[in-house]
């Protein structure tokens, strides 16, 4: 347990004599990053958009077609099946 202890002081001693980073991000860098980070969110929520919507929209394909088929069935009187015409 006292290893574990020193282990885990030595670990947060590193950890917080760490020198800043010297670095310079120019603004053509960081725009075309938070560009690019942009571009990934609005890719993530459209797919998830999609997926959430193909459900809804079959759903509602499927109960607005419904009632049209069941009428036009209704208001026509049934025929029998006419044979294939091959030739002229």
């Amino acid at each position: 347990m006292n290893v574990l202890l020193t282990c885990l002081a030595v670990i947060i001693a590193a950890l917080g004599t760490a020198a800043p980073a010297a670095a310079y991000v120019g603004p053509g860098a960081g725009l075309s990053l938070v560009g690019a980070f942009w571009g990934l969110l609005v890719a993530i929520f459209a797919a998830l958009a999609f997926i959430i919507a193909w459900p809804l929209r079959r759903l509602l394909k499927r109960n607005r077609s419904a009632p049209a088929d069941a009428s036009a069935m209704a208001a026509e009187p049934a025929r029998a099946p006419q044979p294939e015409r091959r030739g002229a």
